[in-house]
């Protein structure tokens, strides 16, 4: 019988927490503060002033536990704030464009540990100036410290600006060192770190990006049912968040749609896709106009979190890309779609994490991003399974296993060994 903890908290530096508005790296923060305290660990928050935010909203403001201590330290965002005419020097953005967080941070989190008095520090990457001041704290204060990398910190050519990959490298392995534990979100990131870093692959530890049950019950009550599969209405698949020119280009997938509008006659009574929130529409755009498939595929300003889950849910098929030169990652969305149980069509590589956890979610039409004619070839089989019903519905044991609040479960018991 696990043994109840008392009176423990944990300060939490995590540069993405509400109103900030991205598509999905807010949820894993604001998620494991809403339910830690089920598991008798108390979350004090320590994130940056909301000024320091490239787009806000306040479309999760509520899901915030009135409980919990928020701390918005001070901090700039050098492209915003200490600019010239769009241009600043790489210094004062390394390494990130909010180093300044440093100082608010530090100082910040130095009162909420003295008056708090927490049990363990956890920061969260991607954003590194969060590593930054974990590190900082826990050399000052010597409380444990559990390191949330997510994804890797760095590649063999990321960051691509060799001064930044160095500063990356630094904190990465000063944070391995000084870390009690460090997290990441799937398989393939701890294997490699485990390569590339022996000494402390003991540390290591995975947690997985999941869904929260709360929102999609708030956002099924919202949603309006499909017609069956069966009619003559064109069929709407949608891509939910950001699509990356180097991890997730959809360029093969746009000149498969564009083949088949020429050679199948695929018009827009057959099929519209939506892109929502892309975070490169510029670039998307010429691409579309390339293939000459604008009147198929629509670019999509970001909505709120629980209006993307509504949008998910009143889709035909769900589109995920990934690039093989993210075999080691995992779209934080995927979950979301296995939650939403709609017909899902992987543009991924098969031999990654990402199809793997499609594979055991007997998810059938996957297709590499990079190659066209496999695509041409999956796509009119996937809208005619859509259409025709025939697509297998994923099995609730297998979506269950991905519930926020097993995460912050997870997150509880590796906190409970680290003190």
């Amino acid at each position: 019988m696990a043994k109840l903890m008392v009176n423990r908290s944990v300060l939490m530096v995590a540069y993405h927490y509400p109103p900030v508005r991205v598509s999905s790296g807010v949820q894993r923060t604001l998620k494991f503060s809403q339910y830690l305290p089920e598991f008798n660990w108390k979350p004090i928050v320590l994130t940056v002033n909301p000024s320091a935010y490239e787009l806000s909203s306040p479309d999760q403001l509520h899901e915030i536990r009135s409980d919990i201590v928020v701390a918005r330290a001070f901090a700039l965002d050098t492209a915003k704030h200490l600019a010239i005419l769009r241009r600043y020097p790489e210094v004062l953005a390394l390494p990130d464009r909010w180093v300044t967080w440093v100082i608010g941070g530090v100082l910040t989190g130095l009162r909420l540990i003295w008056r708090y008095r927490p049990s363990v520090l956890w920061s969260t990457y991607p954003i590194a100036t969060a590593h930054l001041i974990g590190l900082i704290l826990h050399r000052i204060t010597g409380i444990p410290w559990v390191a949330d990398f997510r994804d890797s910190m760095t590649e063999p050519d990321y960051p691509r600006e060799p001064r930044r990959w160095r500063v990356f490298r630094w904190i990465e392995a000063k944070t391995l060192r000084h870390s009690s534990r460090a997290i990441f979100t799937t398989p393939g990131a701890v294997r490699m770190y485990a390569e590339r870093y022996p000494e402390f692959a003991e540390k290591l530890a995975m947690i997985p990006n999941g869904y929260d049950e709360e929102n999609f019950v708030r956002a099924e009550a919202r949603a309006k049912s499909v017609a069956q599969p069966g009619g003559q209405r064109a069929l709407r698949l949608v891509h939910s968040g950001v699509i990356y020119p180097s991890e997730r280009d959809p360029r093969d997938f746009f000149a498969a749609v564009g083949k088949l509008k020429k050679q199948s006659g695929l018009t827009d009574s057959d099929v519209q896709i939506v892109l929502r929130a892309t975070g490169h529409d510029d670039y998307l755009r010429g691409l579309l106009q390339q293939y000459d498939i604008e009147d198929l595929v629509f670019l999509k300003p970001p909505i709120g979190y629980e209006e993307a889950l509504v949008e998910m849910l009143e889709s035909d098929g769900l589109l995920l890309f990934q690039g093989a030169n993210c075999n080691h990652q995992i779209p934080a969305k995927i979950y979301e779609y296995l939650r939403a149980n709609k017909p899902i069509l992987a543009l991924t590589d098969k031999g990654g994490d990402t199809a793997r956890v499609l594979r055991e979610a007997e998810v059938e039409f996957i297709a590499p991003l990079d190659n066209q004619v496999e695509i041409a070839e999956t796509l009119p089989r996937f809208l005619d399974a859509v259409r025709n019903g025939t697509v297998p519905r994923i099995r609730p044991d297998i979506i269950r296993k991905f519930e926020r609040r097993s995460g912050a479960q997870q997150l509880a018991e590796l906190f409970e060994v680290t003190v």
